[in-house]
C-alpha cells in the first residue's frame, strides 16, 4: 500500500517557492584552509622518506663543507707554501695543492650523490601528490564538484604542483647550499680573524631585515598570483569545454574580452612578485657590495699593523664572495618558497574538504532478495533537504515506492524531481529525516553496496575515451563479452553498435564524441542495465534521444525493468506511459499521485501537462 503525506495549503503558502538548482560555483577562497593543514601535509608527505632525507642532509654536509675548504687552503698556499718554496721547499704547496684538487672532486661526486637521491625523493613526493589529489577529488561530495569549477581541481594538480615541483627541483638544493655555506664561512671568518670575522657576520642584521621584509610582501603577491593562474585556468577550461555554444552564439568577442581580464590580473600578480625580487635584489646586493669594501678597507689597516696576514686577509676577501653571491640564490629561493607556500596551502585546502556523504562508521548489509521481484522498497522518511544556502528545496514528506514497481516524477523545471532522484542516489543526503530501501539507511550503506543497489542514468550521457564494451562494462567490470552485447541487444543499441566501424572494439573517443548524442544515451542505458540494480534512476535519460530511439528505450524498458524498483524523472510525457504511477511535483511538494490513466481522466496538472502535450504533436 503506498502512502503520500502532503502537507497542508497553508503551509505551503507560507513557504517561499524555491529552486531546486544548486547555488552557482564560488570563488576558489570560499573552501577554508584548518589551521595547521599546509604542515601536517607536508609532514605526511615527506614522512616516509625520512631515512633517504637524513643521507641527503649528511651528503650535503659533507659536500659544502669539502667546498669550503678552498680558500681555506688558498691562505695556507700564500702564508705557508709560497714563504716554504721560496726556500725551496715545495712540499707544503704540493701538498696544499692535491689537497685543493682532492676536495674539489670530492665535493663534485657529493654534489652529485646529493642531486641524484633528492631528484628521486622529489619525484616520488610530486608523484604522491598528485595521486592523492586525483583521488580526493573523486571521493568528494557531487555538491563540492557542482560548487566549484573543474577548472581550479585542475589548476591543483597542474600548476600549483608544478610550483612545488619547482621549489623541491632547484629551490631546496640552493637552500640547504646556502644555509650551510653561511654556517661554515661563519665559523671560518671567525677562526680565521675574529675582528674581520665579527665585522662581517655584523651585515646579517640588515640582509635579515631585507629578507624579511620581501617574504611578508611578496606572501600576499604570490597567493594573489596562484589565484589568478587558477582563474585563467578556469576561464579557457570552460570556454573549450563549451565551444560549440560559442561558436553557435559568436560569443568570441565576448570570451576573448573575459579572458583578457582574468589575463591581465595574472600578469599584473606576476609583474608585482618580479618587482618584489628586483627590490630585494637590489637592496640586499648593494648591502653586500658596502660592507666588503668596508672589510677590505679594515682588512688592509690589519695588515699594514701586521695584526692580519695577507693569506688571511685573501681568504677573508673569497669567502666574503661566497658568503654574499648567494644572495641572488637566495631571492630565487624565496620567490620559488612564496609560490610554493600558496601552492602548498591551496593544495592543502582542498585535501582538507572532507565529503559531505561520509562512508558510514559500521556499514550494514541490504537483507537478502527472494522471489521473481529483485527490486527493493524505498521509503523517504520525513525527508527535508536544502543547498548549502540554507533554503529548503524539499519540505518535509513521507513517500513510500514497493519494491518492483516504475514511478515517474513529473513537473515544472525547478520542482524538486532531480533532487528527489540525487537524494536517493546518496548525492546528498537529506538535512532531515531518512531515506530506506528495505528498511536499511542509506548513510548506513557502504558505497560499493549502494552503487550495487541503485544506479542513476542522467541527463549527460557521459562515455569514457576507450571502446564501446569498455564503456558499457562499467556496469559491471567483471561482465562477460556476451553479457555485455546481451545488454546492447537488451535496450535496443546492439544494431548501431555493430554497424560502427569496429563494432563493440570502436573507441568512442574523448566524451564519446564519435557517436551521435541519442548513441551516447543507448550506451549509458545499456551500461546502467548491465549493472542489474534492484533501483534504477532515470533522470531525464531519454531526453536526448529522438522518437524511434526512444519507442525502442521503452519497448526494452517494458521487459528489463520488470521486477525492479524503477524512479524515473521525465519532461516528455510519452516516457510517463510505462509507470506504473506517477507523482506530479511542485515546489518540493507532491501535489498528485496516481496511475497516468487516472491522473489523465482528472482535471489536475498532470491533465493538463498531458493535454499540451498531445497538443505539441498535432
Amino acid at each position: 500500500m503506498t502512502t503520500t503525506t502532503i502537507e497542508p495549503a497553508g503551509q505551503a503558502a507560507a513557504e517561499e517557492p524555491q529552486d531546486e538548482l544548486p547555488p552557482p560555483p564560488a570563488d576558489e577562497e570560499d573552501i577554508p584552509v584548518p589551521p595547521g593543514a599546509p604542515r601536517a601535509l607536508l609532514r605526511s608527505l615527506l614522512g616516509p622518506h625520512r631515512a633517504r632525507i637524513t643521507v641527503a642532509m649528511v651528503v650535503i654536509l659533507l659536500q659544502q663543507a669539502a667546498l669550503q675548504s678552498g680558500p681555506l687552503l688558498v691562505a695556507i698556499a700564500m702564508d705557508r707554501g709560497i714563504p716554504a718554496l721560496r726556500d725551496h721547499d715545495a712540499g707544503p704547496l704540493i701538498a696544499v695543492i692535491s689537497a685543493y684538487l682532492g676536495f674539489a672532486l670530492l665535493s663534485t661526486l657529493l654534489q652529485w650523490s646529493f642531486i641524484r637521491i633528492s631528484a628521486r625523493v622529489n619525484q616520488d613526493i610530486l608523484l604522491e601528490l598528485r595521486g592523492r589529489i586525483f583521488r580526493h577529488a573523486q571521493r568528494l561530495s557531487l555538491d563540492f564538484h557542482e560548487r566549484y569549477t573543474s577548472g581550479r581541481i585542475i589548476s591543483r594538480a597542474t600548476s600549483d604542483v608544478d610550483a612545488l615541483r619547482e621549489l623541491l627541483s632547484e629551490g631546496l638544493q640552493e637552500l640547504l647550499s646556502v644555509f650551510l655555506s653561511v654556517c661554515y664561512i661563519s665559523v671560518l671568518l671567525l677562526v680565521l680573524d675574529w675582528r674581520l670575522g665579527l665585522a662581517s657576520l655584523a651585515s646579517f642584521v640588515p640582509l635579515f631585515l631585507i629578507a624579511r621584509s620581501f617574504r611578508r610582501r611578496s606572501r600576499r603577491v604570490y597567493r594573489r598570483s596562484r589565484t589568478s593562474a587558477a582563474s585563467l585556468i578556469v576561464r579557457f577550461t570552460e570556454t573549450m569545454n563549451g565551444i560549440r555554444p560559442v561558436q553557435a552564439f559568436r560569443r568570441e568577442r565576448t570570451n576573448d574580452a573575459a579572458f583578457g581580464v582574468v589575463n591581465r590580473q595574472s600578469a599584473a600578480a606576476t609583474a608585482d612578485g618580479l618587482l618584489e625580487i628586483a627590490r630585494y635584489v637590489g637592496l640586499s646586493r648593494g648591502t653586500a657590495n658596502l660592507w666588503t669594501a668596508g672589510v677590505v678597507l679594515l682588512g688592509a689597516f690589519l695588515v699594514t699593523e701586521d695584526v692580519v696576514e695577507l693569506g688571511v686577509l685573501t681568504a677573508f676577501v673569497l669567502y666574503l664572495r661566497r658568503l654574499f653571491d648567494p644572495i641572488d640564490q637566495l631571492a630565487m629561493f624565496l620567490n620559488s618558497y612564496q609560490s610554493a607556500a600558496a601552492a602548498l596551502e591551496k593544495i592543502a585546502g582542498l585535501l582538507a574538504h572532507e565529503p559531505t556523504v561520509t562512508e558510514p562508521a559500521e556499514p550494514r548489509k541490504l537483507p537478502p532478495v527472494n522471489g521473481p521481484v529483485v527490486g527493493r522498497e524505498v521509503h523517504f522518511e520525513k525527508t527535508r533537504f536544502g543547498y548549502r544556502t540554507g533554503k529548503e528545496v524539499l519540505p518535509a514528506f513521507d513517500l513510500v515506492l514497493p519494491a518492483g514497481r516504475t514511478v515517474a516524477v513529473v513537473g515544472a523545471t525547478g520542482a524538486g524531481k532531480s533532487t528527489v532522484a540525487k537524494l536517493l542516489a546518496r548525492f546528498y543526503d537529506p538535512t532531515d529525516g531518512r531515506i530506506t530501501l528495505d528498511g536499511v539507511d542509506l548513510r548506513d550503506l557502504a558505497t560499493p553496496e549502494l552503487r550495487r543497489g541503485v544506479v542513476m542514468v542522467t541527463q549527460e550521457s557521459f562515455l569514457f575515451s576507450g571502446t564501446v564494451a569498455e564503456n558499457i562494462a562499467i556496469g559491471r567490470p567483471g561482465a562477460t563479452r556476451e553479457e555485455v552485447e546481451q545488454a546492447a541487444r537488451d535496450i535496443g543499441a546492439y544494431e548501431f553498435i555493430a554497424a560502427l566501424p569496429d563494432g563493440f572494439d570502436t573507441d568512442v573517443r574523448k566524451r564519446g564524441g564519435r557517436i551521435s548524442a541519442g548513441q551516447r544515451q543507448l550506451v549509458a542505458f545499456a551500461r546502467a542495465l548491465l549493472a542489474d540494480p534492484a533501483v534504477l534512476i532515470l533522470d531525464e535519460a531519454t531526453s536526448s534521444l529522438d522518437v524511434p530511439g526512444e519507442q525502442a528505450v521503452q519497448r526494452a524498458m517494458r521487459t528489463v525493468l520488470a521486477g525492479r524498483t524503477a524512479v524515473i524523472i521525465a519532461h516528455r510525457l510519452s516516457t510517463v506511459e510505462i509507470a506504473d504511477r506517477v507523482l506530479v511535483m511542485d515546489q518540493g511538494r507532491i501535489v498528485e499521485d496516481g496511475t497516468p490513466q487516472e491522473l489523465v481522466g482528472g482535471s489536475g496538472r498532470f491533465a493538463e501537462l498531458h493535454q499540451a502535450w498531445r497538443d505539441s504533436l498535432v
